[in-house]
């Protein structure tokens, strides 16, 4: 695997392969400053914007009115991916927000955006992945989805249970089952793409030993603080493109940590560079090789999200990060299951 300072480089130039993805600098329409990525397994090799703003709500009870003028600010910035889950309960505000979009002139038609949505725990059983599909999409009031993800290798008995679920709640995860039935939403044109999250090594390699489509994506928790570099390794070699959600570490989240937002590494680095720590941290995983779902409904943050293309990190700035201590903060919405992560660290 090429090391992140290879990555980056490769990156920046726009040539070769980072992390064994090809990376695109082709512009979607009005949004130039945002490279993309190839996804392998998609229909026809479908491109992905590296950053996506992302909308979950600590609460699942933010303002849709909130998010709706957030997205739209969003679109006039040059953000062209959006990542919703049927558990935020933003999928119907992003939604509005699309076709006011549309309806305002800022985009010309919906294939300008890649958005992209998640099967909840509740739902993650073989009969209902399809119909949990056309409800999001039905949330949205779109045709399809550009990426569909598995939220969690987990399923918990259909109901409207409280959050975290306990143990009696969690029942058998038909992985193959439930699989299978994503590829049908990818063949039935409803998902342009399929892909997974929070998914262990070996859980993937269970996956991929039975696949007909191999998942186009592993969304994970990563960030300085939580590097996923076997993970990354392995999604690497299977041609697996990772994105990272809490990028900051969820700093301000019920489950979030303040070890990124307050570490004086990237502290010390951010002001060498006359950046944010933010940006030195959406920076560093560009440099890995991976792409990044970071929400902030602040619109000066939205606009330094996205002005972490045209500089660098140095290699001393990379050792600097490596020292920085490991924490994984999510643990998932359940009070316990064995094997999440499958000792992996």
């Amino acid at each position: 695997m090429q090391n992140a300072y290879v990555a980056h480089q490769a990156y920046v130039q726009l040539q070769g392969k980072a992390n064994s993805v090809r990376c695109e600098c082709d512009t979607i329409m009005s949004a130039p400053r945002i490279p993309q990525v190839v996804l392998k397994s998609s229909s026809n090799q479908y491109s992905m914007p590296v950053i996506a703003l992302g909308t979950a709500a600590d609460t699942n009870k933010s303002s849709g009115e909130t998010t709706k003028v957030a997205v739209i600010e969003a679109i006039k910035l040059g953000y062209r991916h959006f990542d919703t889950a049927s558990i935020y309960g933003s999928e119907e505000a992003l939604g509005e927000a699309i076709a006011e979009a549309l309806q305002l002139g800022l985009i010309k038609s919906r294939e300008e955006l890649f958005i992209t949505s998640k099967l909840w725990l509740t739902d993650n059983f073989p009969h209902l992945v399809l119909p949990a599909l056309k409800k999001s999409l039905q949330s949205l009031k779109l045709e399809y989805l550009d990426l569909y993800l598995i939220h969690w290798p987990i399923s918990v008995k259909p109901g409207d249970w409280e959050i975290p679920y306990t143990e009696e709640l969690i029942t058998t995860f038909d992985l193959k089952g439930v699989w299978t039935a994503m590829e049908g939403c990818q063949k039935l044109g409803l998902a342009k793409s399929i892909g997974v999250s929070n998914f262990t090594c070996k859980k993937l390699e269970d996956l991929l030993s039975f696949a007909t489509i191999p998942p186009s994506v592993n969304q994970v928790e990563m960030n300085p603080a939580w590097h996923q570099k076997k993970l990354r390794e392995f999604c690497d070699a299977k041609g697996i493109i990772i994105t990272a959600f809490s990028p900051l570490g969820a700093k301000g989240s019920s489950w979030g940590s303040n070890v990124v937002m307050d570490s004086e590494i990237l502290k010390e680095i951010a002001e060498a560079h006359g950046r944010t720590i933010a940006q030195v941290c959406l920076r560093w995983l560009y440099e890995q090789g991976v792409t990044i779902a970071a929400k902030s409904y602040n619109k000066e943050r939205m606009n330094q999200n996205l002005e972490i293309f045209d500089w660098s990190l140095t290699r001393n700035d990379h050792e600097k990060i490596s020292q920085i201590q490991q924490i994984r903060v999510n643990n998932g919405p359940v009070v316990f299951v064995a094997n999440l992560w499958d000792g992996e660290a």
